[in-house]
């Protein structure tokens, strides 16, 4: 294989590197404001966190109570 057909390969192979990881974070971006948009999760109380963080703040989500959790503590 000649310079150039390698340097060909290697241009090709970052466009489309770039493209894909690209793709993956537009869709996450997106997961985010569908999920902030329809109620499911309020990612607003979680950006105040970093404002609020002392060791007497309320937690934002309670825990929820499994019977496998709660085997696996005692």
């Amino acid at each position: 294989m000649d310079y150039e057909t390698l340097l060909t390969f290697q241009g090709y192979s970052r466009f489309f590197m770039i493209l894909v990881i690209f793709i993956i974070f537009y869709s996450y971006a997106y997961s985010i404001y569908k999920r902030d948009k329809s109620g499911e999760r309020d990612y607003e109380k979680y950006s105040n966190l970093v404002h609020d963080d002392s060791s007497v703040s309320v937690p934002l989500e309670e825990r929820k109570k499994d019977k496998d959790i709660d085997n696996k503590e005692k």
